[in-house]
């Protein structure tokens, strides 16, 4: 009997759909599932008269498998991963492959790798983006982890995955030890920050233009043949669509509480811990926080009440305003989010492939968009771009969307509407953009109280001085750092 190519352990909607796309790419693929009546119920059903081997144990599985063994986990993030890992370090032999398919944080598959290849073994974090969909037709896959694991798991990897027009695939090597899920982590942070510039257009216009469903339907429809066109703004197309049994607007009775996994936190707590300003995200991780207070919003909205202005413009104009004003929040979104992986190669020493990384998300994905072949043409004419926005590209599309996006942003915050990550972009991008910031006040202050220091600008860079400020605070200075 065939060895199977390739093993994967947990039976869940992910874990099957990823099993049917190996096998209809032409892998034998053997199974294994904790309920092991899940595994018989599978190879009985969906999986029957194809080439997936059914497994009843770990020792069953290991048997099945062609050497090097290959077994890829889609199990819940967490203890989960490492209790499979004990376990299979228990039967797999020196050599043999342990693939992370889940949502790990990117510290759980560095630990995990080091451990794994401790062992003798190999690891593999792929990070693996696009739903149920991608997971039967074509996800977007970044693995990292051990680099000898690479050739491997290539041939798989690259022909389940999803393709882009010209055939390449969504999938390439990321880099060492927790480099494919730090990706997957900030590709789940722009995913937030994408999700939420969209959710603040809708409330735009539905509330300060008073559109009804059916016309944002069309708005988005629009939206998705322009520079916008993307995975999300289509599926918002399909939802404002979207009648129930009884004829109505399905959206307009979901409540307005947004919940979370947690990677869009563990990117802002990222971005903190490398000192790169994110935003953009960070904004969009606490709009989902705020939406949870709904009780609490629903008492202060009483207390506070305000009317939101009737709109006496012209408002296909404003509308494309607010079109412009989201393509330009989503490139400070992306570009913020590029910073944050050039800042984390360099902590953890990857040798990240930036245009590698678009191409990875230009399908497949949830963020996929047209949009990302920009950003892949940028950083392959350019592998040093210190940030997006100095591509001449991008700075000049920028240029003329600066203008629509001030006047977006004023009419909510005049009309009381709240946009957490338009405006926050804004902020951000009129400060990459000034040349001097009031950090020297702020600076002055530091030394004022705590002896911290500054640097003048009649002097070298790197030369520190401190000032007596009252006169008796003597001339004794604290050491300098950056936290």
């Amino acid at each position: 009997m065939k060895k199977a190519d390739i093993g994967l352990i947990g039976l869940a909607v992910m874990g099957e759909n990823l099993v049917m796309n190996m096998e209809s790419k032409g892998f034998t693929v053997a199974v294994y599932n904790r309920t092991v009546e899940k595994v018989d119920r599978f190879v009985n059903g969906r999986a029957a008269g194809k080439n997936i081997i059914g497994c009843h144990s770990l020792e069953e599985l290991k048997d099945n498998l062609a050497v090097p063994r290959k077994v890829f986990l889609m199990v819940k993030a967490g203890q989960a991963v490492d209790d499979f890992i004990e376990k299979l370090l228990t039967v797999l032999e020196p050599g043999d492959i342990i693939i992370d398919g889940g949502n790990s944080h990117f510290p759980d598959t560095m630990r995990r790798t080091e451990y794994v290849e401790s062992k003798g073994l190999l690891y593999v974090g792929c990070g693996v983006s696009g739903g149920e969909e991608g997971a039967l037709n074509g996800p977007s896959m970044m693995p990292g982890g051990s680099p000898k694991a690479w050739p491997y798991v290539k041939p798989i990897f690259q022909a389940i995955c999803a393709k882009v027009e010209d055939g390449s695939a969504c999938c390439d090597w990321v880099g060492e030890n927790g480099a494919g899920h730090f990706v997957k982590m900030v590709h789940n942070g722009i995913e937030y920050g994408d999700m939420q510039l969209i959710c603040e257009a809708y409330q735009l216009m539905r509330d300060a233009l008073g559109m009804s469903s059916a016309e944002l339907h069309d708005v988005f429809a629009a939206w998705n043949k322009t520079e916008l066109d993307s995975y999300l703004i289509e599926i918002t197309r399909d939802i404002l669509g979207y009648h129930d049994e009884n004829g109505e607007v399905t959206v307009e009775h979901i409540l307005d509480r947004a919940g979370q996994k947690g990677t869009g936190k563990w990117t802002g707590i990222a971005a903190l811990d490398e000192a790169v300003p994110l935003t953009l995200i960070t904004e969009a991780v606490f709009a989902r926080c705020l939406s949870s207070q709904k009780d609490e919003r629903v008492k202060a909205a009483a207390l506070y009440p305000h009317e939101i202005p009737a709109f006496t413009g012209d408002k296909a104009a404003f509308i494309e305003c607010i079109r412009k004003a989201l393509y330009a929040s989503k490139i400070v979104s992306y570009a913020q989010g590029y910073t944050l992986m050039r800042s984390a190669a360099k902590t953890y020493g990857w040798n990240l492939n930036y245009g590698g990384i678009a191409l990875m998300w230009r399908g497949g994905c949830i963020i996929r968009s047209v949009f990302l072949g920009k950003i892949k043409e940028a950083y392959e004419k350019n592998p040093e771009l210190e940030n997006l926005l100095m591509d001449d590209y991008f700075s000049g599309v920028m240029k003329t969307l600066v203008s629509a996006w001030r006047e977006v942003v004023a009419y909510g915050i005049k009309a009381g509407i709240p946009m957490p990550t338009f405006s926050s972009a804004l902020s951000w991008f009129d400060g990459y953009t000034t040349a001097n910031l009031p950090a020297n006040l702020l600076q002055a202050q530091r030394d004022y109280f705590g002896a911290h220091t500054y640097e003048r600008i009649d002097a070298p860079r790197g030369t520190f001085f401190h000032t007596n400020w009252t006169g008796h605070g003597g001339s004794t200075s604290a050491s300098t750092y950056n936290a």
